[in-house]
């Protein structure tokens, strides 16, 4: 349910941001960046650009992350095309582009702190965070940045500069939460049978 939910509040921010034509970064952003320029559906987009990023997950973070990480795609893919269902609205550019990337904000962390993330770079960022300790916000910041340079191209420069700021939006709330994104990821020691167990005072 907290996944659904994670996936839930990111959609909005996706809605969020498509009205105030920004893009933001990480497989998301990048399909949204695609969806301008090619006028594709996004849950198709996004679904098909993370289909590489699954075979990275499956060798470094194990199957049940996988899995919950496709289950959380899956579930935004379906819930961008429902929210597409509400009127449009005509908002800011960078009023949409702080809100937006807040509301995504949001969004990942609750699927992070739940051992869950949307692929790409949030499958990058959380390995990187457990095998160097590096701040997972901070990474993510790092390849949003190369995906809104990319989408230059089909969003223009002035654009390009409200979706940095989306992403610096997104990157604050992560890093917030970084501490139990830490704690939630952390391998646990597997308990021996038979070892010895404190006893009752």
């Amino acid at each position: 349910m907290n996944v659904i939910l994670g996936c839930l509040v990111v959609s909005f921010g996706i809605f969020i941001l498509q009205n105030a034509q920004v893009t933001t970064g990480g497989t998301a952003g990048l399909a949204l960046s695609l969806t301008y320029a090619i006028h594709l559906p996004f849950s198709v987009m996004f679904f098909l650009i993370n289909i590489p990023f699954y075979i990275l997950a499956v060798f470094k973070m194990g199957w049940k992350f996988t899995l919950s990480t496709l289950f959380a795609v899956t579930v935004l893919s379906l819930l961008t095309e429902m929210v597409q269902l509400l009127p449009d609205f005509s908002i800011s550019p960078w009023i949409g582009a702080i809100v937006g990337g807040i509301v995504c904000g949001f969004g990942l962390s609750i699927l992070f702190l739940n051992g869950s993330s949307l692929g790409g770079a949030n499958i990058l960022s959380l390995y990187l965070q457990q095998k160097f300790k590096l701040d997972p916000g901070k990474t993510i910041f790092v390849f949003d940045f190369m995906v809104i340079v990319i989408g230059l191209f089909s969003i223009g420069l002035l654009n390009g500069f409200y979706s940095v700021l989306s992403i610096v939006m997104i990157s604050y709330i992560i890093s917030y939460f970084k501490g139990k994104i830490a704690a939630q990821n952390v391998v646990k020691p597997k308990v021996v049978r038979g070892s010895a167990q404190p006893s009752a005072s």
